[in-house]
This record gives C-alpha cells, sequence and structure tokens, in this order.
C-alpha cells in the first residue's frame, strides 16, 4: 500500500505523517474540562497526548479524574505501543451512558 500524499501544511499547523513510530508521549500543560449529560465529569490539568504516525493526536486523563463517571464496560484490546486497553462506559447527567467510549 502506497503512503498517502498528505495535503500541504500551512505554517504552524502540524502533519500527523510527521508523527513519529513509535508513538511520542507529551506532558500537555492545560485543563481538560469535560461535560457529559449536562454535568461537568471531569476537571483536571492531568493530561498526556499521543502522537503517533497517521494518526490524529489522541489525549489520555486517568481513570481518577472521572471520579464515578466510568463503569467498567465490556471488552479489551491491545496496542503494540501502547499495551493493552480495557473498555469503559462512561456516565453522564440524566441517566445518560455511553457504552464503550473510553479505554
Amino acid at each position: 500500500m502506497a503512503r498517502p500524499v498528505p495535503d500541504p501544511v500551512r505554517p504552524g499547523q502540524e502533519s500527523v505523517w510527521d508523527y513519529p513510530r513509535p508513538p511520542r508521549v507529551e506532558t500537555v500543560r492545560k485543563r481538560v474540562q469535560i461535560d457529559f449529560g449536562g454535568v461537568r465529569i471531569v476537571d483536571t490539568d492531568d493530561v498526556v497526548r499521543v502522537l503517533e504516525t497517521s494518526h490524529p493526536p489522541v489525549y489520555y486523563l486517568p481513570i481518577a479524574a472521572f471520579g464515578e463517571a466510568l463503569t467498567l464496560g465490556e471488552g479489551a484490546s491491545f496496542c503494540e505501543y501502547k499495551g493493552g486497553a480495557r473498555y469503559f462506559d462512561v456516565h453522564g447527567g440524566g441517566g445518560v451512558v455511553a457504552a464503550r467510549a473510553a479505554w
């Protein structure tokens, strides 16, 4: 399979094709707040960003940052670089649930 030809990168813009393999992990110096179902379920500054070739950046937060908003869901997966992952259901206000929305 041939590598796709990316669109030109503008000044200050990142290209996912420039991200390394294996992935690079960076500490992010910003606060992340997540609202779900009309309630805040996360408010943390403990954030890392993972940059992996040809993938958009992924932000990871510690499980503890979610408090009671996570319950163990069905399924698991494995990445050769990042290791094993278990899936979690995310619970928000009004009883709304996103099944397997976190890992």
